[in-house]
């Protein structure tokens, strides 16, 4: 899989929890939901790229990101400083991580498999997959995560398809908000 290079980088995730992470213990009520859908669900093949920038405790990191999607796998590479910082693998059964030692422990691929699966995949096949006290809601381009009542995520998108344009999705429950970027083609 070939990666253009990436110019100005600075430490982050998926995203969400990537860099900014978990430095302190997260609440604990409503859990997270390892989510593992197959990369077939999506229902489509992407090869995009991204910048991600999360906001949390008024703190901002950020970190571009190359991602792939097939019906066979899911592939992130993401980078900061010019330099791969994370690998995420997902063939629908095993997820394969490689981090950089300076990465911290409390980014999971999990978690950022998870909040990929939130955003990009279709809210039926997300519905489907929740746990009996958890419900996802989508109204034009708003999507709202909750568990019982309480809203757990909010993702926000500025364009129809949800892998283009800007996609926030704002973690209620961990307190942070991930905006990411996709690069015009």
């Amino acid at each position: 899989m070939a990666f253009k290079h990436f110019k100005h980088l600075a430490i982050s995730l998926s995203m969400v929890v990537l860099l900014s992470a978990c430095s302190e213990a997260p609440p604990p009520a409503a859990k997270r939901l390892n989510l593992k859908l197959t990369p077939a669900t999506l229902g489509a093949n992407i090869s995009i790229q991204q910048h991600l920038k999360v906001e949390r405790e008024n703190k901002t990191d950020d970190l571009d990101a190359a991602l792939e999607i097939d019906k066979e796998r899911l592939e992130l590479v993401g980078l900061a400083f010019g330099q791969r910082v994370l690998t995420v693998h997902f063939d629908g059964k095993e997820i394969k991580t490689w981090r950089h030692f300076m990465l911290p422990q409390q980014v999971r691929a999990e978690d950022v498999l998870e909040d990929i699966q939130l955003t990009l995949w279709p809210v039926e096949v997300i519905a489907q997959h929740l746990p009996p006290s958890w419900r996802i809601t989508e109204i034009g381009r708003d999507r709202v995560l909750y568990e019982n009542d309480t809203v757990i995520a909010k993702i926000h998108y500025s364009e129809e398809a949800r892998w283009a344009g800007t996609v926030t999705l704002d973690n209620l429950h961990y307190k942070y908000r991930l905006t990411i970027q996709t690069a015009k083609e």
